[in-house]
């Protein structure tokens, strides 16, 4: 069983460096101006290699690997709940860093690097509530 903490663990920090790394990203790409080069308002490769390659299937694990700790360990308590409702706004933030990245290849930038600012701010608040959730355990 602790190597499927180990698990969670890996795979959520990958998945959190990659939420609060790609909003990043996905701003400079939108950085691009209408009369640039054409290959610099082409679909950003990079933002959408990270979210494939790395955001995505180390969310699945994370998710996963932590849904198997609470099953085996029989843990039902106030807390989870509430952290489980963090791990769904980091769940939200990964979902609008997809429709960000689909909005970048369709080559509409307006509005981007404002809501990947706000993206990144709230999946790392959510983050912070995780964390300080799975420290603290409080008796709710």
């Amino acid at each position: 069983m602790p190597w499927i903490k180990i698990l969670h663990i890996v795979a959520l920090v990958c998945w959190c460096g990659t939420l609060l790394y790609l909003p990043a990203m996905i701003a400079q790409s939108a950085r691009a101006t209408p009369d640039a080069p054409a290959y610099a308002i082409d679909a950003p490769f990079m933002p959408r290699f990270l979210y494939n390659s790395v955001a995505t299937p180390a969310a699945l694990v994370a998710i996963i690997s932590g849904t198997l700790l609470f099953l085996l360990n029989n843990i039902a308590s106030g807390w989870l709940v509430l952290k489980l409702l963090a791990v769904a706004v980091m769940i939200a933030a990964h979902g609008t860093c997809a429709l960000l990245l689909v909005r970048l290849e369709k080559g509409h930038q307006k509005g981007v690097r404002p809501v990947a600012l706000v993206t990144s701010m709230i999946a790392g608040v959510s983050m912070l509530v995780v964390v300080g959730l799975v420290l603290a355990k409080p008796e709710l």
